[in-house]
């Protein structure tokens, strides 16, 4: 198919003799795949859909491809259009958040990694969507569906991983502007200018920026606002592959949390954020209006209570700094042997949370006064200042504070390998990896301005002292996350039709913990005093059982094979499998609540979680019709389980021991001429929880046998796209499955007026997303570079539950986002 004004973007693909499908330039290198963007061969694709010939169930799309969705669009929603992907985007532009899913397993425990750098938080190994490139300048995306690269330095691939890399900068001079504006306010402003070549030696750079503004979709009163800004320099070595590229990145999010809402139906209520409220159950109720309000002054001499202004989701600040510097590298030593070098440094700066209640008064302890944080009820006061915070001249109030959960992180990266080739039919590569993370967790309060909203982004910046001035705390802790690994891999090719890949992993991972609060119990509720202070030896000696601030040391290690084959039955078909051993080391949110046990007691080591990954499948390519598929068996042992608690601001966890997962997934993709293409997908998964899970000492969830929670039972959809005399239309269609609330696949209930009383369903009802878009060239106008572009999303406005987190029990009720609405975004592309 035609590339149809793909600007500097598509001179950046082709400038490149392969496109990348793997993470680390090793990876790539080692896979030696190549394929020539726009050009009429299997390996090259159908419309931006690529089915490479590898062991593994893997999907790739290409620039062409996400060039068509919105601009500025999250990647991690244009990856939902393959098998296997159940992505739930928060809003419908990519800059607040949603919730990623594959073959089941949720984004703690899918790997991604950006030009070889890993995105994964450190401590609890989420993933954040709204954090992602601009598509612009993505070159292609892969998802390898149940397994990773033997070099990637992950803690957290049990189940997939998602690599993406950044465009290669082109060999000659180009700049592309675009323009989007759309509902909800929205606007965005992108450039990029790509220098060429501008040295003798054929060194080229790009640079970009953007913007990106809209209003908050759901609640009436947040605000969404986003930069970004990268640059790459680009070095050829020689004529045979070899380089050295560096590149920097930046994004700055400040958002307003919304559209979470409990996921239950009770006929009195009204929708809204609050635990009062209820899911919508209409299209116009989704568009409710969160309380506006104003904190009420001190008044000297009377006891002020506490107001409840700031305490509402929508109030709540979401802010993000994000930045990495990256190198990649690739030296041919002798004939057949490549060193290739990717070190890296990433800077994270974030927070997210709601309020807390700040007492102007001390807590007793032994008789005596003393500042500090006691975690306990929303509703009571849980910071003690000891002095006067609102300035009305007493010491006798309550306060509203803001107390989001800070963390800042430094990491450094390396990924190294070393390939040779035996013969043309034998290549072996080693590679080290070394992952380290220095994770730095706290929970300093700031104050509420007159309308409720933080008066600072980041607290830590400019927190409230107590009376000694100390920086009061809801968490303090100090993490590093060490990775050193070692791997190994072999290629051989056979008979000219089957060639068979080996690979061993063997990762090293120490987590080096400093909890500085007291762990009052096993959720991990804390007591937090100023480190080496008489409050803290006073609430030790006053609580000997309690465990307190203390260091400990969790060491994981475990060899990961991985083997698989593509044999070539036919011309167009091969038939592909491989099997995977994968890893997921506990996050440090977990091993922190294990601190509530004596280092002695089973419960303080909380297990590693493996997976045993197998696929089987086939796969026909030729130039006009690709299709792939594949059946899938993971068996997954100590599966810990988890989920947000929104209100508690804390993660809780949940052991449910083996599950058994399987399933199928499917891919066609069909260009009988060269201005129209037919995509189709689909997936079925099947999960079964092997055991019941005790929820209390006397009580045990109805799990064995039923079917995890948070994940669709299938999915399909596809993708039309035709084009003509500069136009371009594509229709795009998702089918997401059933989904159930809870493990236990029973009705949520509640007690209501004494009775026990239904709230919601046992799943969350399956729903259909069709997008449209549509792009005109100005070339016939004399103006080969200028384009206009009209997307719409959720085109015929389908109201639907959006991301929420599976829970264990059926009788807590759950929080869910809104699944965002139609909306029309146009966008002018310029380019020359």
């Amino acid at each position: 198919m035609k590339q149809f004004l793909m600007g500097s973007v598509a001179l950046a693909a082709i400038a490149l003799p392969g496109a990348a499908f793997a993470q680390s330039t090793g990876s790539l290198d080692f896979e030696n795949e190549i394929v020539v963007t726009g050009a009429k061969t299997a390996d090259a694709g159908i419309g931006g859909v690529v089915m490479p010939d590898t062991s593994r169930a893997k999907a790739v799309l290409g620039a062409e491809f996400i060039q068509a969705q919105t601009p500025g669009q999250t990647i991690n929603e244009v990856i939902n259009q393959l098998p296997g992907v159940s992505f739930q985007n928060n809003d419908p532009f990519g800059s607040a958040g949603g919730t990623l899913t594959i073959r089941g397993f949720d984004d703690s425990r899918i790997s991604q990694t950006f030009d070889g750098l890993p995105l994964n938080d450190t401590g609890g190994y989420a993933l954040y969507s709204n954090q992602q490139l601009d598509p612009e300048i993505i070159e292609q995306v892969n998802v390898n569906l149940g397994s990773t690269d033997v070099d990637s330095p992950t803690a957290a691939a049990t189940g997939s991983t998602v690599n993406y890399r950044s465009i290669t900068p082109s060999e000659d001079f180009s700049a592309k502007m675009v323009a989007s504006v759309g509902d909800f306010e929205f606007f965005r402003l992108f450039g990029m200018v790509q220098t060429g070549s501008f040295t003798k030696w054929g060194t080229r750079a790009f640079l970009s920026a953007s913007r990106a503004s809209n209003n908050a979709i759901y609640g009436g009163i947040g605000e969404i606002d986003k930069q970004q800004y990268n640059a790459k320099i680009y070095q050829p070595i020689g004529s045979n592959g070899d380089f050295i590229s560096i590149a920097g990145h930046w994004n700055e999010n400040r958002n307003n949390f919304f559209g979470s809402v409990p996921l239950r139906l009770d006929a009195d209520r009204v929708p809204g954020g609050g635990s009062g409220n209820r899911f919508p159950m209409t299209k116009d109720e989704r568009f409710y209006e969160a309380a506006r309000c104003l904190v009420p002054g001190g008044r000297a001499g009377i006891a002020d209570v506490a107001s409840s202004c700031g305490s509402d989701f929508e109030y709540r600040w979401n802010p993000s700094n994000t930045g990495n510097v990256r190198i990649n590298s690739r030296f041919t030593l002798s004939d057949g042997l490549v060193l290739t070098v990717d070190p890296s440094f990433q800077y994270t700066k974030a927070n997210g949370g709601g309020t807390s209640i700040a007492s102007e008064g001390f807590t007793r302890i032994g008789g005596q006064n003393y500042t500090g944080f006691i975690q306990g009820s929303s509703s009571a006061a849980q910071y003690f200042f000891g002095h006067d915070i609102n300035g009305d001249g007493d010491m006798l109030d309550t306060v509203r504070v803001h107390t989001p959960s800070q963390t800042q992180t430094n990491r450094y990266g390396l990924i190294s390998s070393l390939r040779y080739d035996i013969d043309p039919n034998n290549t072996v590569r080693l590679a080290y990896s070394y992952d380290r993370g220095r994770h730095r967790q706290t929970g300093e309060a700031g104050y509420l301005t007159g309308n409720g909203f933080g008066a600072d982004y980041f607290p830590v910046d400019d927190p409230i002292l107590d009376a000694y001035g100390a920086t009061l705390q809801k968490r303090n802790r100090l993490s590093y996350a060490i990775l050193h690994q070692v791997s190994g891999e072999y290629r051989g090719k056979f008979m000219d039709a089957l060639t068979v890949t080996v690979g061993l992993r063997a990762p090293f991972f120490k987590r080096n913990l400093s909890n500085y609060c007291f762990t009052a119990t096993a959720g991990g509720n804390l007591r937090c005093f100023e480190p080496g202070s008489s409050a803290e030896a006073a609430f030790a000696g006053a609580n000997a059982t309690v465990q307190g601030p203390q260091k400990r040391v969790f060491k994981y290690d475990k060899l990961l094979p991985s083997a698989g084959f593509v044999f070539n039955a036919a011309d167009a078909v091969d038939v592909f499998a491989n099997y995977s051993k994968g890893l997921q080391v506990p996050g440090t949110d977990n091993l922190y609540q294990s601190f509530f046990y004596a280092p002695s007691d089973d419960r303080a080591n909380p297990q590693p979680e493996t997976t045993d990954n197998f696929d089987l499948g086939v796969r026909y390519r030729s130039t006009k019709l690709q299709a792939q598929l594949s059946g899938w068996y993971t068996i997954y042992s100590d599966r810990l389980a988890s989920a947000y608690d929104r209100e508690l601001d804390t993660t809780i966890y949940r052991n449910l021991g083996r599950v058994d997962k399987y399933g199928i997934d499917g891919s066609i993709t069909y260009q009988p001429i060269p201005e129209f293409m037919i995509y189709a997908f689909g997936s079925y998964l099947k999960s079964k929880i092997k055991d019941d899970v005790e929820l209390s000492a006397t009580t045990v969830a109805q799990t064995a046998g039923k079917r995890e929670s948070g994940a669709p039972v299938y999915t399909f959809g596809g993708r039309m796209q035709g084009e003509i005399e500069g136009f371009r239309l594509g229709v795009q269609a998702k089918r997401t499955g059933p989904r159930y609330v809870n493990d236990q696949n029973l009705p949520v209930y509640q007690t209501i007026n004494g009775a026990l009383t239904q709230v919601y369903g046992a799943k969350v009802p399956a729903y259909t997303v069709v997008d449209l878009d549509a792009r005109y060239s100005l070339e016939k106008f004399g103006a080969p570079g200028v384009a206009l572009q009209v997307n719409v999303t959720n085109l015929f406005d389908k109201l639907y539950v959006g991301g929420l987190d599976g829970t264990l029990s059926n009788t807590s009720v759950s929080f869910a986002q809104i699944g965002a609405p139609r909306t029309f975004i146009g966008s002018l592309v310029v380019g020359f």
